[in-house]
């Protein structure tokens, strides 16, 4: 009962201490090492209220110590990869490199964490596929959730537009999207990017949170289109 509460309290304490003050964005990250710090100290007492159980009926836990030990050397050998698995798993939180909800890619795959455990990472893509990776494994995974994205929209325009217009509503769809916060200020209307055998390609830069990109892009399309056919812009067909 002891050892229950005692896990009980750390677990509400270290969270706590963890959590308190930090930004959302942290303290997702944050969650994740609380859920392993508390699983290891979980288990340190419960480990240590059984040998004192065992110790009171008069089992030698010294002896069953020892035996642990040695069992412990041979299921070593026995589970290398798997001790991989949990030392990368380990690493990768203590590390903050990936918490539930970044956003990563490994090799083709692109898609959420939807689980990170000790020995295995779960990613989820965008179609519902899931991947699920063991943590030795994860040595080339990009975590596309600590940087800002880079879109790069070419709009299709008609040849007989003037430059001097498209650029004025470009840049003022953009202006808006700033002043909204919808968009980073960084954003920006770039010129002409290709001359295409039936319309102009203007080329749009947009920042923005790496999360929310592909909500983003459509957003800006729409946004786009709207003000084209506010301003009687054709887009050929």
């Amino acid at each position: 009962i002891i050892a229950i509460i005692l896990v009980k309290i750390f677990k509400n304490v270290i969270s706590k201490i963890l959590i308190k003050g930090k930004t959302d964005y942290e303290a997702k990250r944050r969650k994740t090492i609380i859920e392993l710090i508390g699983s290891i100290f979980k288990y340190i007492i419960y480990i240590i209220a059984g040998l004192i159980i065992l110790d009171f009926y008069g089992v030698n836990t010294k002896s069953l110590i020892a035996s642990i030990g040695v069992a412990g050397a041979v299921l070593g050998l026995a589970l290398q990869d798997t001790l991989k698995d949990f030392i990368s798993g380990i690493s990768l939180i203590l590390e903050n490199y990936l918490a539930v909800g970044d956003t990563v890619t490994y090799n083709d795959f692109t898609g959420e964490v939807i689980e990170l455990g000790l020995r295995v990472t779960k990613i989820k893509k965008a179609s519902g596929e899931v991947m699920v990776i063991a943590n030795r494994n994860i040595d080339t995974i990009v975590n596309l959730s600590q940087k800002k994205a880079n879109l790069y929209l070419e709009i299709d325009t008609a040849y007989e537009e003037k430059e001097s217009k498209i650029e004025k509503v470009l840049m003022k769809v953009i202006d808006e999207a700033i002043v909204e916060k919808l968009i980073l200020p960084d954003s920006e209307y770039l010129g002409i990017n290709d001359l295409g055998a039936s319309s102009i390609k203007y080329l749009v830069k947009i920042n923005c949170d790496q999360n929310k990109r592909y909500n983003i892009r459509r957003e800006m399309l729409k946004r786009i289109k709207l003000a084209y056919d506010k301003n009687n812009i054709k887009i050929p067909y």
